[in-house]
């Protein structure tokens, strides 16, 4: 065998992911927080990008080009269309209307009119002729900070105890004690890393337990029941038993709650219920973060035909501009190579950034359209009529590749008339039909099965077997594993924890009690 060297020429198709691509790959599936995040760090770094500002009366920088045109169906909302004559009245004054000369604000001056004489002598202060510091804001506008939890228990703490070591260990297990209001740590290490005694630190554990709110710093939820019911004085023997048991009370299982604490179905009914009020997560009023909303992507609304109008959040778009004449300015004054090249590549980026969010924003109008004609019934009639939809559908129908539509409904979500949801909301697996009619979504399925449930009578708790006998009448051909997954999912007990619930708020007699 020889071994020659020659050259050949091949022809052959890769896939080559540029930086580029692999960039508009991930500003595709990036929800609107993580892209407003990504443009503001696009705007630091570039000089030649900056924020379109939605001012009416001024046009876009000289020489700016926008980052994306207006998409059919989107809402652009401007001054001059809310209000026609304020462009006219602007202009006739040679000033705006929104202007505020706080300057100008009615001296703090009152008139009191005595027989023929008029005196003027200043008006109270904070009274409607103003103020004497017509800027100082009201002090009850600045208490907005919301009280921790650790600030809360430390305040008692201090009120509690002036002993040095006792407020070392009880901040020490106030720092220990997580935002629901438990205690994470065991006492035996906290002894052992401060050195005190486990006496002490048991102690000084009493001590903040007593603190508001009731049953703050228990190590399970046991003892935090067990403390609120101190403080009400009702954690008698009885109770004690039952709240040793708590296993039983999730169980549901009355008869062996009724021997374990002796009492009748009347009292047990009585000290469930005042289990039920009291709170398993004292903390959770203190520090929680705060509720963030889901703003939706794309707005769905009727159309006066009947049909649906899709269109894309205006708000939730960042927008973006390329300033062409500052560069135009600032390229022509460079003259080390090192400055031309970071201008050209500033400009490339730039230019390849607004393309990437209008491609982004046709991408997701595109695909929520095609989901809205998929599921035309469920925005009709409701979830009920939901049809098991997959990726694959929508990218055959739009000619998209199936991870690019993935990708799109990923952190991303539609307004509707009856709530926004996510997109992937939409995406059901199929159920098939009973005696070959059309398959059903799992969500419409599930749906039904809490209807069932919901629609239960004292005398016909429904079991899991009943609920596939119901489903198939109705033309669901389900496993009965099947519909206790939906159930489960639906944190709907099982029917025979339904039926003792019902027996124990007097809905039923013992003997109705049988095997699901």
């Amino acid at each position: 065998m020889s071994l020659l060297q020659r050259l050949e020429m091949r022809q052959g198709q890769s896939l080559v992911m540029t930086p580029q691509l692999l960039q508009a790959i991930k500003l595709l599936q990036l929800s609107q927080l993580d892209l407003a995040a990504y443009v503001d760090a696009e705007l630091e770094r570039n000089p030649l990008l900056e924020r379109a500002e939605a001012e009416p009366s001024e046009g876009p920088a000289e020489g700016a080009e926008p980052a994306a045109e207006t998409f059919e169906g989107a809402a652009e909302w401007t001054a001059a269309e809310v209000d026609p004559g304020r462009g006219e009245i602007d202009g006739d004054f040679d000033a705006r209307l929104d202007n505020v000369y706080p300057d100008d604000a009615p001296s703090p001056i009152r008139e009191t009119a005595t027989g023929d004489m008029l005196s003027l002598t200043p008006a109270p202060y904070g009274s409607t002729g103003g103020s004497f510091d017509s800027e100082a804001p009201d002090f009850e506008a600045t208490l907005t900070v919301e009280t921790s939890l650790r600030e809360h228990l430390g305040r008692q703490l201090d009120l509690a105890t002036r002993d040095a070591t006792d407020r070392l260990i009880g901040g020490f297990l106030i720092d220990a004690v997580d935002e629901a209001g438990y205690l994470r740590e065991s006492i035996d290490a906290v002894a052992e890393r401060l050195g005190a005694s486990l006496d002490r630190v048991a102690g000084v554990l009493k001590l903040v337990q007593s603190f508001d709110p009731a049953g703050i710093a228990a190590r399970d939820l046991a003892e935090c029941l067990a403390i609120q019911l101190r403080e009400q004085n009702r954690f008698d023997p009885a109770m004690q038993a039952l709240v040793s048991r708590l296993d039983l009370v999730a169980k549901r299982d009355f008869s062996a709650l009724r021997r374990l604490c002796g009492v009748d179905d009347e009292d047990l009914v009585e000290m469930l219920a005042e289990i039920r009020r009291l709170d398993p997560k004292p903390g959770r009023a203190f520090g929680s973060s705060g509720v963030e909303v889901l703003i939706p992507d794309v707005f769905v609304r009727a159309a006066p035909d009947g049909s649906w109008l899709v269109e894309l959040n205006g708000e939730a778009l960042p927008r973006v501009l390329v300033n062409q004449s500052y560069y135009a300015r600032v390229v022509r004054g460079a003259k080390a190579e090192g400055d031309k090249a970071f201008l050209s590549e500033a400009l490339q980026t730039a230019n390849w950034l607004t393309r990437s969010l209008e491609q982004r924003a046709r991408t997701i109008l595109k695909v929520a359209t095609e989901i809205v004609r998929q599921q035309d019934g469920f925005f009709v009639h409701g979830v009920a009529h939901l049809r098991p939809l997959n990726l694959k559908t929508v990218a055959e129908a739009i000619g998209m590749h199936e991870s690019t539509v993935s990708r799109v409904t990923s952190n991303k979500a539609i307004g509707t008339s009856r709530g926004t949801l996510e997109m992937k909301y939409f995406f059901t697996a199929a159920i098939p039909g009973a005696a070959g009619t059309a398959a059903h979504s799992s969500e419409a399925v599930r749906h039904r099965i809490k209807q069932l449930v919901d629609g239960e009578t004292s005398d016909d708790v429904l079991s899991d077997d009943a609920l596939v006998q119901k489903l198939r009448g109705e033309g669901v051909d389900i496993a009965r594993r099947t519909v206790a997954k939906y159930r489960e999912s639906l944190r709907i007990p099982s029917s025979i924890e339904r039926r003792r619930e019902r027996y124990a708020q007097g809905g039923m007699q013992p003997g109705a009690m049988m095997a699901r």
